[in-house]
């Protein structure tokens, strides 16, 4: 176990620790009780008053959140920021019920993949004119795109994770006569069924629809070479392509090689790292909870790419979710909340540090100064040993999560699942480009793509 260091970078004194449990990137992180944060003291007299709604992560993440917030409001007195800790699963509710009552928070966090419906609908505020040149320079070319609609810049984003890399146990390949990491799906159900015994399952994937629906984008992206609707939204594009994902999904839980569900979510690493797989598919947050929660285990496992279809590198095989800071299209106080945007996500780097230190370096900074100051630090890899892997090998192939409608993602879960249950791959395949056309229909999504 790591030990908690106490440090104070830029203004901020924060807990770097690497003791630090899940928070999934692309699904909601789970609540927990709601109320105040940082900010909490009364205003500075004259002082425009900034409300921030961030959504409950780990404790790490949101101390740091907490002390962001304090710093900024110490170094000035002409903005003072109020945070409020929302638990996830009250977010969506406590939102749509503050914008339709005309008081939803000025600053609040938000997911990449909301970024252009908010953008498009008004709901975002445009940052690119309130947020200095020098922040939006120094973001890697494809993450800014990802905050970017019609050429204007709608969030700040605070970090990138890649959504699926593989977690495998070295020592368990050796007794196996194994060696490294599968290049292919065909590659990948072989492992697997040797790996599985009485004692231990080959490999654990996602195990529910809702789950492999997003946690199988960047397979999708790799088997078909595009994603199950058409660029500009207007048509189902669930062809026979995805067969082979389908069936793989099949053929190894037929094999015993993935059992039934556990019960835990994609995210969750425990049963891992309680020795009840010899691989498995998570995104790179699952690193913290190891280092965390199974250290003597660390030392034999090592993290590869999921393997590609054809046994190619340099391929999709993963999406970057994450989050990043909005200003709410109805604010009042646009300028206000977005100079503490800029201060606490886009300023001084050595505010920003200590959040990827207290995350033992499982998230990845979409700054350039950041990555820079991060890969400088001399006990990365000591604090993280599979973060080089994740930086240089999948990060750089990932694309970015989908901005259709989760529905349609749903439907590929759905189809995924009732393959894997046995379902005939066509006929799951059909299913889903029904209930994907019906979503195209329904939420009039013909033309709106980024195709279009």
């Amino acid at each position: 176990m790591y030990s908690i260091n106490k440090r104070r970078l830029g203004g901020i004194g924060t807990v770097a620790a690497a003791a630090v449990v899940l928070a999934a990137c692309s699904g909601t992180p789970e609540g927990g009780p709601g109320g105040g944060g940082g900010g909490g003291e009364p205003a500075p007299e004259g002082a425009t008053t900034v409300e921030f709604w961030q959504t409950n992560y780990t404790d790490e993440e949101n101390e740091w959140y907490e002390g962001i917030v304090e710093a900024f409001n110490e170094s000035q007195d002409d903005v003072h920021v109020r945070l409020t800790v929302v638990p996830g699963d009250a977010w969506d509710q406590r939102m749509t019920a503050a914008q339709a009552a005309g008081n939803a928070p000025d600053v609040y966090t938000q997911s990449y993949g909301n970024i252009p419906d908010g953008a498009r609908t008004g709901q975002l505020h445009p940052l690119g004119d309130l947020i200095g040149a020098e922040a939006w320079d120094d973001l890697q070319d494809n993450v800014r795109g990802m905050v970017s609609y019609d050429g204007e810049e709608y969030a700040y984003p605070l970090l990138v994770e890649p959504s699926a890399v593989l977690y495998y146990r070295t020592d368990l390949f050796e007794e196996a006569g194994l060696e490294g990491p599968p290049q292919t799906w065909d590659e990948l159900e072989e492992y697997a069924a040797t790996l599985t015994s009485d004692s231990v399952f080959g490999l654990r994937l996602a195990q529910n629809a809702n789950d492999l629906a997003w946690s199988t984008w960047g397979y999708q992206h790799n088997v078909a070479g595009h994603l199950p609707i058409s660029d500009d939204w207007s048509e189902p594009a669930a062809t026979d392509e995805y067969a082979p994902l389908l069936q793989a999904f099949q053929d190894m839980f037929e094999a015993g090689s993935i059992p039934p569900a556990d019960g835990l979510a994609y995210p969750d690493a425990s049963t891992f790292g309680d020795g009840e797989y010899a691989m498995m598919a998570n995104g790179s947050w699952a690193a913290s909870q190891l280092l965390a929660d199974y250290p003597d285990l660390v030392e034999n496992v090592a993290v590869a790419p999921m393997p590609t279809f054809d046994g190619g590198t340099g391929q999709t095989t993963a999406t970057l979710g994450g989050w990043s800071l909005v200003v709410d299209g109805n604010s009042e106080n646009p300028e206000a909340a977005a100079s503490f945007i800029e201060w606490a996500l886009g300023g001084d780097v050595e505010n920003v540090l200590p959040f990827f230190e207290a995350t033992v370096y499982s998230k990845v900074s979409p700054r350039e100064s950041v990555a820079q100051a991060i890969s400088e630090s001399p006990d990365v890899e000591d604090v993280n040993p599979f973060n080089q892997v994740i930086q240089e090998e999948i990060v750089p192939f990932a694309e970015p999560e989908p901005t259709y409608p989760f529905n349609v993602s749903l439907a590929m879960g759905e189809a995924i699942e009732a393959a894997m249950q046995g379902t005939d791959v066509d006929q799951a395949l059909a299913e889903a480009t029904e209930k994907i056309r019906v979503e195209i229909q329904n939420s009039q999504l013909a033309g709106t793509g980024p195709g279009a």
